[in-house]
């Protein structure tokens, strides 16, 4: 029997490890604060090779006492109270339900809610807990946290599978009911300084998980026979497909085309077997999706998107583009490093003399081509359950042109109606036509050509400075979409587009900082941007998200600095900035994921003087030395490169490497480290030798 790991947005939910965007790691750490009890919970969320989850695993708990004074008690029940608080407010926060569970969750919700009171009140007295109470609310907070994880997941899952699973979801409620129950049966309240109005509360919401415990909610049995009837039949009744659009809340195109995108999320956490349960709920849904089609098929679609639903097609995951063309991939295929790539782009680029992959720059160990037939099988079952049909050639590297303009699937009236909202439109409509315009220039290379020949640029770059933060986030990532493309860059820098994303990456959200840092970093291929770019002073503010960014942000704002920093100038402002400092907190901090880019970084500024005098002042010799004897292939030519540059010249630096124990690593480099890694070793392995000459000749 084999388990695998079930959908990203139930295995987010649940702690465990999630899908990823190549190239975007998800931090999935967690951390448990220090209790009175220390809980250790292991939560599994499981899925079996019919595509299924197995139901949520019992939470599994051991304990360990520790003994603390009265002044850890009191921080101790303090945090525990704020964690209550949190959770309950983040359950009351939660959107509304919009699937088959809409009673259980609301029920869940309802009462959760009304708990905030009690931890509120005890928060504002300052009084401590006694251990009895401390021992109590952890249970309540592991139950809440149960509510929670499982409140998210039904919000977010497949309607289908939910439909499908109601028995096993229902069940799922009550034990998180007798779970809640349980704890709150374990709070003596005479021992709480409660107001009598809270008590009261507290104690009517009790009542109620006991009476919730001591039922199960009557299922649905009309949708259970029009489930196994549209099951079974080839083409049922429309009446039976009516009545399930509605039960099951899909009843527009966006509706359809989110559930074909949490099935797809299935696929991919299955890893590639989801079952013949799943060709169940994706053959069910296109009959929903033929339905909903034939009866209303403008539902909610504005008036901009109807000049365009007929011309454009869903949004390709990235996992199924080329990380080359960006396009759909029809015949994928795996290099020596793991990534994965369009058979005829990754070919080319190996046919020019290529020896590194593309997306990593890891030397290639070998130029062999391995198919790869998961990857391809799961393409195939997005594009029958999406309606798209597989491209007839193999995906392109280079935008289609004509001697009449761009071919493209874009329509040119539509594009102009968005435009036309950009320039005149009121926020709402600037916002919606700024975002339709940044999906359609995600999506192919012929939309990015299409769209800037319409003249969407300058109008973006206006947006940069919207007041309205959503806005302002479409505008910079429509301008990363279409930076791919080598002739919007200059277009873009011409439309004096600089300046502003500048100011975004220094002011905006966090989502579109992350993405400005992103587009600077595209526009920085052209050796004149990045003078012009770190003129603009763009390097202060990336390494600010550098510094505080999430771990998506941290890799874009690593991106860019290091590009920039390939010009000299760039490298001196990179230093007075103060870039050593984080660099070297990245470069010590194993479990961050930062180490392999903060080591680039430093080999490029250790070549200039100002760079060499900072990073040796941050004594950085005993962990270039570690990373040099255990490091990656990569690491180690980078660690080794700084090496050099601190050592050249500085025989203190010579001396702390030799005492570390850096000659016997660096021996072992110059022998099977990578090429450059090999010279650099050979180099300081050199200058070691003669400085222990001349101290044997004095």
């Amino acid at each position: 029997m084999v388990w695998l790991k079930f959908n990203s947005s139930v295995a987010k939910s649940f702690g465990v490890g999630t899908w990823k965007d190549p190239g975007r790691p998800i931090d999935n750490s967690a951390r448990e604060e220090k209790a009175t009890t220390l809980m250790i919970t292991r939560k599994s969320c499981l899925v079996h090779n019919n595509g299924f989850p197995h139901m949520f695993q019992n939470s599994q708990t051991t304990s360990a006492k520790i003994h603390m004074g009265p002044m850890e008690d009191s921080q101790e029940g303090e945090l525990l109270l704020s964690r209550l608080s949190e959770s309950t407010k983040a359950i009351s926060e939660l959107s509304d339900c919009r699937n088959v569970c809409k009673k259980m969750y609301g029920n869940l919700v309802r009462r959760a809610k009304l708990l905030s009171p009690l931890f509120e009140e005890l928060r504002d007295s300052k009084e401590g807990l006694d251990d009895d109470v401390i021992k109590a609310f952890e249970s309540l907070r592991l139950g809440l946290d149960s509510a929670t994880q499982l409140l998210n997941w039904v919000n977010g899952g497949s309607k289908l599978y939910l439909a499908l699973q109601r028995e096993k979801i229902a069940e799922r409620f009550h034990l998180v009911t007798e779970q809640i129950e349980a704890a709150l049966s374990q709070i003596h309240y005479d021992k709480l300084n409660l107001s009598e109005e809270v008590r009261e509360q507290i104690e009517l919401v009790h009542a109620q998980f006991q009476r919730a415990k001591g039922r199960i909610d009557t299922l649905d049995l009309q949708l259970d026979i029009d489930l196994a009837t549209a099951q079974k039949e080839k083409e049922p009744d429309p009446a039976v497909l009516k009545r399930l659009s509605e039960k099951l809340h899909l009843k527009t195109i966006n509706d359809i085309k989110k559930e074909s995108l949490a099935l797809h999320e299935m696929v991919i956490s299955s890893n590639g077997d989801p079952g013949d349960c799943f060709e169940k709920m994706s053959s069910l849904l296109k009959k929903i999706k033929d339905w909903v089609l034939t009866a209303n098929p403008q539902a909610e679609t504005s008036e901009g998107e109807k000049g365009l639903i007929k011309h454009r097609s869903p949004v390709i995951p990235d996992d199924f583009r080329c990380p080359i063309s960006l396009e759909l991939m029809k015949d994928p295929v795996i290099v020596s490093t793991g990534q994965t790539y369009e058979r005829s782009c990754i070919q080319k680029w190996l046919d020019a003399g290529h020896k590194t992959c593309p997306k990593t720059q890891q030397t290639l160990l070998h130029t062999a081509l391995t198919p790869n037939y998961v990857l391809k099988s799961l393409i195939a079952l997005w594009c029958e359950s999406n309606g798209v049909e597989l491209p007839k050639k193999q995906a392109s590297c280079r935008s289609k042109k004509s001697g009449g303009g761009s071919v493209s699937d874009c329509d040119r009236a539509a594009i102009d109606a968005l435009l036309e909202k950009l320039a005149n439109g009121n926020t709402e409509q600037q916002r919606a036509a700024a975002g339709e315009l940044r999906l359609l220039a995600k999506r192919n290379a012929d939309n990015r050509v299409c769209i800037a020949e319409a003249g969407a640029i300058p109008l973006l770059v206006e947006l940069l400075s919207s007041p309205d933060p959503r806005t302002q986030e479409h505008a910079v990532t429509a301008l990363l979409n279409l930076s791919i493309n080598d002739s919007n860059k200059g277009t873009i820098v011409n439309a004096g587009a600089i300046p502003d994303i500048v100011d975004v990456l220094k002011n905006g959200s966090m989502e579109a900082r992350e993405n400005a840092a992103a587009t600077l970093f595209s526009l920085s291929v052209i050796d004149e941007n990045k003078v012009a770019i770190g003129a603009a002073g763009a390097i202060p503010a990336l390494i600010t998200l550098l510094c505080e960014g999430t771990p998506r942000g941290k890799k874009d704002a690593a991106t860019a600095i290091f590009n920039l920093s390939i010009y000299q100038g760039n490298k001196a402002r990179a230093v007075k900035a103060g870039i050593v400092t984080p660099l070297m907190r990245l470069l010590k901090d194993a479990g961050g994921g930062m180490v392999d880019e903060a080591l680039a970084i430093l080999a490029i500024l250790a070549s200039h003087p100002e760079g060499k005098t900072a990073i040796g002042q941050a004594k950085p010799i005993p962990v270039l030395v570690e990373v040099i004897k255990t490091g990656s292939p990569r690491n180690r030519e980078n660690s080794a490169a700084v090496l050099w540059s601190l050592c050249t010249g500085d025989s203190e630096q010579l001396k702390l490497s030799k005492e570390l124990g850096a000659e016997e690593a660096l021996k072992e480099l110059s022998e099977n480290g990578t090429d450059r890694a090999k010279r650099k070793a050979g180099s300081i392995l050199e200058l070691l030798n003669r400085i222990e000459k001349a101290v044997q000749e004095i």
